[in-house]
């Protein structure tokens, strides 16, 4: 984890906190699909870490930060990846983010809602905030999900 988070945030754990997370990656996903769940307590002395999930023996995970660039980052690249799918014009769609996100995380209000439209156009589009996301059989935190409607 300290090879990981950096030098700075590796000093002092306690600064790691609400910054720094763990990736748990979703078996099969053809998009690099993780999901973040919260870091509760580090046991540096035991190399230990625990984490908000139920992680078995030998799971692969990865550590991430939330920051206003790589947040925004990604969603412009998952938009993308949408907008080259897409085989007819959209109808709608509902966007759900996490309470974790939004004005705070992008600076702005609405700012989520503004990227969508500048990638895949002008359509009926709502959103709103959650605390836990579901994208098909996943419970999601720190995220955003959006549903299109053609």
């Amino acid at each position: 984890m300290k090879e990981e988070i950096g030098e700075v945030l590796a000093r002092d754990l306690r600064r790691a906190a609400g910054y720094i997370f763990v990736g748990l990656p979703v078996r099969g996903s053809d998009t690099g699909d993780y999901l973040v769940r919260n870091i509760l307590g580090v046991d540096p002395q035991n190399h230990l870490v625990a984490i908000g999930e139920h992680v078995e023996p030998g799971n692969e995970l990865l550590f991430c930060r939330r920051d206003q660039q790589t947040a925004e980052d990604d969603l412009l690249r998952m938009l993308a990846a949408i907008g080259s799918q897409l085989n007819a014009p959209i109808r709608g769609g509902v966007y759900y983010s996490c309470l974790g996100r939004g004005q705070h995380m992008f600076g702005a209000p609405n700012r989520e809602l503004g990227l969508i439209r500048e990638i895949l156009g002008d359509f009926p589009l709502v959103g709103f905030f959650a605390n836990g996301e579901i994208s098909h059989n996943r419970l999601y935190g720190y995220t955003g999900v959006l549903t299109l409607f053609g």
